[in-house]
């Protein structure tokens, strides 16, 4: 396949093929991130994006999952999109899924109309970052959007038969945020009660304003008992019947997952175990993106 600059993909699309509808973030101006820096946003020409998965139905025997890459491919024309979708269905009747990252924007400007249709051409699941619920948090980290509006969004999603998955990062909001960060996150995924919640635990990545605020000493990152303080605030507060979480991610200190709200209980005495046992958390020096 060809690619341009660094791919990225969510890490259940591993072995899912990955095609560029877009190259970069539409975005791009998070504090904390630093994925796509080293392009420009813009739209992969369309038949180029076509004759990949012409390429790809050459190369591979089967496909049972698709990606389409970079980070913002909803903001394409619908009827450019349902062509990509058809394309996908023709080659692969085989294939199973296909997701892509979404953005409150982009998210927005399509109609309900529209993503039911992307449902129905085989559009089965997007990935949206909140970040986190808190206002404060998103604010500080140039989100772009605040938290009412993401859930918005988010609903709207769901309500159109596309399955969401939702990801925040705990530490996001440092010592003094750590309860309003925590709590109004677990608000903000129990309002859109997703199919899926993540969790990352924050990373600080060089050549973003967060890793200047760190050095200049304006941000303070959380400690590992400071992350399981908060993480333990943000599961106690969950209540999303039927959302699979996970915080498996390889920035995490502790590993936990599970199905809400059934194993909520569980979750907790693995938190509590860990704060009176720092030795089962992942060393600091084995954490990656």
């Amino acid at each position: 396949m060809r690619y341009f600059g660094r791919v990225f993909r969510p890490p259940s699309e591993a072995y899912s093929l990955i095609v560029q509808v877009t190259y970069g973030c539409s975005h791009n101006t998070c504090a904390f991130c630093s994925m796509y820096k080293e392009k420009r946003f813009a739209l992969r020409p369309l038949e180029e994006v076509l004759e990949d998965f012409r390429m790809a139905r050459q190369t591979y025997r089967h496909v049972g999952r698709v990606f389409l890459a970079d980070g913002d491919a909803l903001v394409r024309r619908a009827s450019e999109l349902y062509t990509i979708l058809d394309t996908v269905r023709t080659l692969f009747p085989e294939c199973e899924r296909v997701t892509c990252y979404a953005s409150p924007s982009s998210i927005r400007i399509r109609t309900e109309e529209e993503l039911r249709t992307l449902r129905e051409k085989g559009l089965t699941m997007v990935y949206m970052g909140l970040e986190s619920g808190c206002d404060t948090v998103l604010e500080r980290m140039h989100k772009g959007h605040l938290s009412a509006e993401i859930v918005e969004m988010g609903q709207k999603v769901r309500r159109c038969g596309i399955a969401l998955s939702v990801t925040a990062i705990t530490g996001l909001g440092g010592p003094e945020l750590l309860e309003r960060h925590a709590i109004e996150t677990a608000e903000a995924f129990n309002a859109m009660d997703p199919e899926y919640i993540g969790m990352l635990t924050l990373m600080v990545e060089e050549e973003t304003p967060l890793y200047d605020w760190v050095r200049d000493g304006s941000f303070q990152l959380l400690s590992p008992p400071q992350v399981l303080e908060e993480t333990r605030l943000l599961v106690e507060r969950l209540d999303s019947p039927g959302s699979v979480f996970r915080m498996n991610h390889a920035s995490n200190y502790l590993a936990l997952k599970g199905t809400l709200n059934q194993d909520k209980e569980a979750m907790l005495r693995a938190i509590d175990a860990a704060e009176h046992d720092l030795s089962r958390l992942r060393p600091e020096e084995w954490r990656g993106l």
